[in-house]
């Protein structure tokens, strides 16, 4: 049994928020029901062909589910969303704003007769306000929530690598929903949950906010160091690798001229006595840590940190997680099919004994419809003649 065993989701969804968001809940188990556009499909399958074809943002985010296509805006659409929607539990949606009322998949629209059913609306700004009808893609998301002006070099803004506004904004999708189901357990009746990208942004970024509180200066962008302490950050060895270390407190600072660079003599510096003069002088300090770096492999740094105890990390490029030890170790990686063929797959983050995540296959486009349709009542003759008139 897991969590969400005989729990229904249907959705109309595309690109990252609200698939990654519905992925998660078919990881407890929840039957995931993606409905696509006909001939094409979410556009995410077309965002590249990196993984046998297959697209890697797809891949990564619509395993476990089934894909029905159906145009929702044909006259038999509405029908067929009826008859799903009797079965669910829950409705996801992230359409261009207005585009699920004008479908009458408005949670005030469906409330009445679905008394127990949660819909979950993911926009990029809300359902009101100046931003509403805003177009919302995740650079533009980082953007406006602060994140690029404090994320890259001094006069140089950086977005992050992956799509964190998605990210974020189908997290806070997930537990809402999952709560909503408690809640519903409780009461009997479902509700209306509307998660935003910025919001969940601006969640994120509530450090900066705070540091920048009643008009103090914000974090300046430090690349990969820290803005305000040091030394945090990249720092490269005498083969040319990076090596990311990070020191918390005075201990460790003294450990670290003692042990790593062999210089007990900075700990007493006065220049360097306290974090907030290390950062003031990080110049001249990192000259002084580079030039004993430079005189070291990153294997040798990285296991004289590790026997001083000080935090560190490889800068690791995407085929050296592929192949990391770690993951290896404790067995993170397993297989799921794709139209493709087999692709190795990440288990969800998080072990729990009372249950095995569900991994299954990411599916080709429209590959449950007729099956689905069968369920709901409709019979061949029928779903040939949906097929015909492309409603399906």
């Amino acid at each position: 049994m897991r969590p969400l065993d005989g729990i229904t989701v249907v959705t109309l969804e595309h690109a990252i928020a609200a698939p990654f968001c519905t992925r998660q809940l078919a990881d407890l188990g929840a039957r995931v029901i993606k409905i696509e556009r006909p001939l094409t499909g979410d556009f995410a399958r077309a965002y590249d062909e990196r993984v046998r074809g297959l697209a890697s943002h797809f891949v990564w985010t619509n395993r476990s589910k089934e894909s029905l296509t159906l145009d929702v805006k044909h006259a038999e659409a509405q029908v067929i969303l009826a008859r799903l929607l009797e079965h669910a539990d829950v409705l996801v949606q992230n359409l261009a704003p207005g585009a699920a009322a004008r479908l009458g998949l408005a949670y005030e629209a469906l409330r009445e007769k679905h008394p127990r059913l949660i819909v979950c609306d993911i926009s990029g700004y809300g359902s009101d306000g100046p931003y509403r009808d805003k177009k919302a893609y995740d650079l533009l998301i980082q953007s406006e929530s602060g994140f690029l002006s404090v994320t890259g070099l001094p006069d140089a803004p950086a977005k992050a690598g992956c799509s964190i506004a998605d990210i974020s904004a189908g997290m806070y999708a997930q537990s809402n929903i999952l709560a909503a189901l408690l809640q519903r357990g409780k009461s009997g009746n479902g509700c209306h949950i509307e998660v935003s990208m910025l919001e969940s942004m601006v969640e994120w970024m509530s450090y900066p906010l705070y540091y920048a509180f009643a008009g103090a200066t914000p974090p300046p962008r430090a690349g990969a160091a820290h803005a305000t302490i040091f030394p945090y950050g990249p720092f490269t060895a005498g083969d040319g690798k990076t090596v990311m270390l990070g020191l918390q407190n005075e201990r460790e600072w003294q450990v670290f001229c003692a042990q790593v660079l062999e210089r007990p003599d900075l700990a007493s510096d006065a220049r360097f006595s306290s974090n907030s003069r290390r950062t003031q002088a990080r110049d001249e300090l990192r000259t002084l840590i580079e030039e004993r770096f430079a005189q070291l492999s990153s294997e040798q740094l990285i296991a004289r940190l590790d026997a001083a105890q000080i935090a560190n990390a490889r800068m690791n490029d995407m085929h050296e997680v592929w192949e990391h030890p770690q993951l290896k170790a404790r067995g993170r990686w397993t297989e799921v099919d794709t139209p493709s063929g087999p692709i190795p797959a990440l288990r969800p983050p998080g072990q729990v004994d009372a249950f095995t995540p569900r991994m299954d296959a990411v599916p080709a486009l429209g590959e449950h419809t007729d099956a689905i349709l069968s369920e709901l009542g409709w019979d061949r003759a029928a779903i040939d003649r949906l097929r015909e008139a492309g409603a399906v």
